[in-house]
């Protein structure tokens, strides 16, 4: 899983059941849209997200429509499991057995 996916992940699960906006999550992930639009794309297609654009006029609104994501039912279940292998992994990788990596003495 891509830094910038974990980054998005935990911006999402800083609220599971909010509505989110793309504008909204790059902001929080330090991510340009370029970036976080695919990421979105790729979660909806795991279905690990469901969206739906905001019914709002754009000129009275003076901006685009959002596109809103919500996690689907076990969605935020599933990215949770998915950052905790991450950081299972990470920290696995910062412990090296005696014998590794200079940590032995002969």
């Amino acid at each position: 899983m891509t830094l910038p996916t974990q980054l998005v992940l935990r911006s999402l699960l800083s609220d599971p059941t909010g509505m989110h906006y793309g504008l909204q999550l790059g902001a929080a992930a330090g991510l340009p849209s370029g970036t976080i639009h695919p990421i979105l794309a790729r979660l909806e297609a795991f279905g690990w997200l469901e969206s739906h654009w905001e019914d709002a006029d754009p000129r009275a609104a003076g901006r685009p429509r959002r596109r809103y994501y919500v996690f689907s039912p076990d969605g935020a279940e599933q990215a949770r499991i998915a950052l905790a292998l991450v950081d299972t992994k990470r920290h696995a990788l910062r412990i090296r057995p005696p014998g590794l990596a200079g940590g032995a003495t002969a």
